[in-house]
């Protein structure tokens, strides 16, 4: 049996619409998950994160096994359509953000762990995905960071921000008495290639054109190009940075 919603002014449809924003990300509790190959792979391997699924024609899911407690439901044109911001056409899920216990960093790293302030969603998404395929501990999302649960976060990262411990991590200026060693990617510091990585340390990544705090007590590294550009694109750089660390392990 579907349920069915046709009116804008429906109250479960209205919150998830807040889902399209950080804010009501944080309010509710709840995110929106689209993607022809993030859906079903999700469904599949955390299915308990999950409890409807947004469709606009009941054929969409016929042959689907869906979990017990995934409702679905049957949205009016329109309305899942100002949900499916990326233009899939495809079903949606909405699931539950699941808990990101502040972190203690007063504690010593275990393995390489991220300490971020992307602020935005696209970019921290993409930093997910390489953080997941190159073995990163824990993500610790800075209060400068973009949500991570955010729909174009969840976009970019292609479900490996599920795969991952996130954590939340306050502001820059508690990373002055954070336990190290601290590694920050800036210009004129070591060569990436030759620097010798230690197992546990965490890797922070400031905002994008901005960097790290200058006073950040950390050991910069530098990736060497050919000078074409003036920088590399933080996610890249930290793409290039868990990369090394990963191949050097």
């Amino acid at each position: 049996m579907f349920h069915q919603i046709d009116s804008p002014q429906n109250p479960q449809f209205k919150a998830w619409a807040g889902l399209l924003e950080s804010r009501g990300i944080r309010k509710q509790g709840q995110f929106l998950l689209a993607g022809l190959k993030t859906v079903p792979e999700a469904l599949t391997r955390w299915p308990d994160l999950f409890s409807r699924i947004l469709i606009r024609h009941p054929e969409w899911i016929a042959d689907w096994p869906l979990p017990e407690n995934v409702q679905p439901v049957v949205l009016a044109g329109p309305l899942f359509r100002e949900l499916d911001v990326s233009g899939t056409d495809y079903p949606i899920l909405v699931g539950q953000v699941p808990e990101m216990p502040p972190a203690d960093l007063s504690l010593p790293p275990e393995g390489l762990e991220l300490v971020c302030a992307l602020g935005d969603p696209a970019n921290l998404g993409a930093l997910l995905r390489s953080a997941a395929a190159f073995g990163a501990t824990k993500v610790i999302l800075l209060e400068e960071s973009a949500h991570p649960f955010h729909p174009k976060c969840l976009r970019a990262a292609s479900n490996g921000v599920f795969s991952l411990a996130l954590a939340r991590g306050g502001r820059w200026a508690d990373l002055a008495q954070a336990a190290g060693p601290l590694l920050a990617l800036d210009a004129g510091g070591e060569d990436l290639v030759t620097y010798p990585w230690p197992q546990d340390a965490r890797l922070v990544l400031g905002e994008e054109g901005q960097g790290v705090p200058a006073d950040l007590p950390a050991t910069r590294l530098t990736i060497g190009t050919t000078g074409a550009v003036e920088s590399l694109n933080a996610t890249v750089a930290a793409s290039i940075a868990l990369f090394t660390y990963h191949a050097g392990g």
